[in-house]
């Protein structure tokens, strides 16, 4: 009996030509081809150009338009090459992590990677404009007289933080997880009292290690902090692994 053969090449993908236009406009777009602001084609143009009909080629710019590569010009109805935002392209990652059901324990263990190294950074490359950012977070913080407004004033604090990096890589890879942190301290922010005064603490003592530009300090500080994260759930009896959900928008 013949051997069956050996398997070389995987099946062909199929999907939608819409798709097939999308990633073939998205590839220049991301190659810098394309420069931002460059009018792209009409969509009769599009459509003459890769031989699809013009619902195709409409349909292939709204889902760029989504993933925020070009966007409607002014005054006209022609798209332009653009460039996605720093605040939505963290807002997508943000809602694909809650989707994916992430836990309280995968982020504070992200939190544990990211944020001591993260304050380290940022107390040797922050700047004065960058010292004036933290320093209204911690004072939003300290005024902040409901739950909603305390919790934004932390998501300020660490955005601060990691804008005061300088590291446009390490932001991108923080500020998805603040949405996360703010939920998850919803949790526990009621029910465990000593919280606040802590996270107030831990804040006051970062920005003094950023002025000083004392990396260890500052390094220190954020491990105290993500440890009393992870500590205030033990004590509100709340499992790590408890699904983070994000709030509905608006």
């Amino acid at each position: 009996m013949k051997a069956a053969a050996t398997r070389v090449f995987a099946p062909l993908r199929q999907e939608p030509a819409y798709r097939r236009v999308a990633a073939e406009i998205g590839a220049r777009i991301t190659a810098r081809e394309l420069p931002a602001g460059q009018p792209l084609p009409t969509e009769l143009e599009l459509a003459g150009q890769f031989a699809v009909t013009r619902s195709t080629v409409r349909e292939a710019l709204r889902e760029l338009e989504s993933a925020g590569l070009v966007a409607r010009g002014r005054g006209t109805k022609r798209m332009v090459v653009a460039r996605p935002s720093a605040a939505g392209m963290a807002a997508r990652v943000s809602q694909s992590l809650a989707l994916q059901e992430v836990t309280v324990r995968e982020v504070w263990e992200a939190l544990t990677v990211l944020g001591p190294a993260s304050a380290a950074l940022a107390a040797q490359q922050r700047k004065p404009a960058d010292l004036q950012r933290v320093a209204a977070a911690v004072q939003a913080y300290a005024e902040a007289r409901d739950t909603d407004a305390l919790l934004a004033a932390v998501g300020a604090f660490f955005d601060a933080l990691e804008g005061a990096t300088g590291n446009r890589a390490l932001v991108a890879a923080q500020r998805p997880l603040l949405p996360l942190l703010e939920h998850s301290l919803r949790l526990l922010i009621d029910r465990v009292p000593q919280a606040r005064p802590r996270i107030a603490l831990a804040q006051r003592r970062i920005h003094e290690a950023l002025q000083r530009r004392d990396r260890a300090a500052a390094q220190d500080w954020m491990a105290k902090h993500v440890r009393d994260f992870r500590r205030g759930f033990d004590v509100a009896g709340i499992g790590l692994d408890t699904r983070v959900d994000l709030p509905p928008a608006g």
